[in-house]
């Protein structure tokens, strides 16, 4: 049965999803041990559409919803594989280049069907999202920074020559699917629904250019942990040998492009013991990311002995993750009147060989959608394993352990805040 939904998310929630200014403090310049670095220019090219085009005419008034006629059993929590389950429904909006955006739809979740010759195929025209949503105490379900993701999406599309889209607006159809699809977030701590907004080039064409035809589709999974072990430390392996990402090119945008180069030496360090790549990049070994994680370090500096927590740069190179911003702010609310110094700048792996070596590395996480805070115990390097201040009898800094639990407590509305958006 089909049936029109009006949008009504998007106007009610939308004064708590306004966009929240970028954390990152350019500075002239940064003292790394001898030698000096300063910044040049952005090198990542400016998307200009994702930030001046109009919307594109996407209309939730016009959405549609077919429901499914086999709802599929719901899983036992503690059986959820992250990313293998999925809900009964989806989202899908057809674009072309000449009526823009079509009527969105609620379907079952069902195979796409696509040209051989579509430019997805051939010219690696998709980008994507991860966000999730939640159910607090009392059985209202949140979003979290969802505004955030939108904008992101827009710049990654735009990136690509794929269209924009009004945010609030896709915000709403997104809400819809995930109310219709309610039953499947599951209730524990710990546990949430998996949002993947899609989209895609579907132009039938061999020739290279912009597509006239594009695919946004939203699918939904249940999940618990990313890693199987849980809130456990993790091991990396600093990597020079591959690059993630580099000046001009698109590694703070997210495009599946991006990720099926990683597998490979992600496969070759776990043969080795290690669970993820640490990606250095330059003659000067700069740490960027680890594995599918913006990464975060905390040491005493050298010169004044004032705690740090340091991350690189959004310098064109970094992803803009939600999760790292979301780090970034509430270390500056929680962690500044307690005396730690909130840096980001460019760092070298020999620094924190030299912080480890100096007893001045007190503990080191990823930050992502997937595992939120992803506690670090070691890092290989030249032979050597970096320790990143954890004793043997843990498996979380308290900085680390602090910081997720800060985070799943708007995220689960355990306290009230903007981050949350409610459906």
């Amino acid at each position: 049965m089909m049936r029109p939904i009006l949008g009504r998310c998007a106007a009610r929630c939308a004064p708590r999803c306004a966009p929240l200014g970028a954390t990152a403090r350019p500075a002239s310049r940064v003292l790394l041990g001898t030698s000096t670095w300063r910044p040049t220019r952005q090198y990542s090219i400016k998307a200009e559409a994702a930030e001046s085009s109009k919307p594109q005419g996407l209309d939730a008034s016009k959405l549609t919803v077919e429901k499914t006629t086999k709802p599929k059993p719901l899983k036992k929590a503690e059986e959820l594989v992250f990313g293998q389950a999925f809900t009964d429904h989806m989202l899908s909006v057809e674009w072309n280049k000449d009526a823009g955006w079509l009527a969105p739809k609620i379907t079952p979740y069902q195979n796409l069907s696509l040209d051989p010759a579509s430019s997805v195929f051939h010219y690696a025209f998709e980008c994507f999202e991860g966000m999730k949503a939640y159910k607090d105490k009392a059985g209202q379900i949140r979003l979290f920074r969802p505004d955030r993701n939108m904008e992101r999406l827009n710049k990654s599309a735009a990136r690509i020559a794929l269209p924009n889209f009004d945010p609030s607006t896709l915000l709403d159809l997104i809400a819809e699917l995930v109310k219709l699809d309610s039953r499947f977030i599951p209730e524990q701590r710990g546990y949430s629904l998996y949002l993947r907004p899609t989209m895609i080039g579907t132009q039938k064409t061999l020739g290279v250019g912009a597509p006239g035809s594009a695919l946004l589709y939203v699918i939904a999974s249940p999940v618990g942990p990313y890693y199987p072990t849980g809130f456990k430390a993790i091991s990396l392996e600093a990597t020079d040998y591959a690059v993630r990402a580099w000046p001009g090119g698109v590694g703070d945008k997210k495009l599946g492009a991006n990720y099926a180069p990683c597998i490979v030496p992600q496969r070759e360090a776990m043969s080795r013991g290690f669970q993820q790549n640490l990606w250095l990049f330059g003659d000067e070994q700069f740490v960027t990311e680890v594995g599918t994680m913006n990464m975060f370090v905390a040491l005493r500096n050298k010169d004044t002995g004032a705690n740090e927590l340091l991350t690189a740069p959004l310098d064109g190179t970094i992803l803009e993750g939600v999760t790292r911003d979301s780090v970034l702010a509430l270390a500056r609310e929680k962690l500044v009147p307690e005396g730690w110094n909130i840096v980001e700048r460019k760092y070298t792996m020999q620094e924190l060989s030299d912080a480890a070596d100096e007893g001045r590395f007190l503990e080191a996480f990823g930050s992502g959608t997937a595992a939120i805070v992803s506690p670090v115990r070691s890092i290989s390097w030249k032979g050597k394993l970096v320790d990143c201040g954890l004793k043997p009898h843990e498996e979380s800094g308290e900085l680390a352990t602090k910081m997720k639990g800060w985070i799943e407590a708007r995220q689960y509305g355990d306290e009230e805040h903007e981050w949350s958006y409610t459906c």
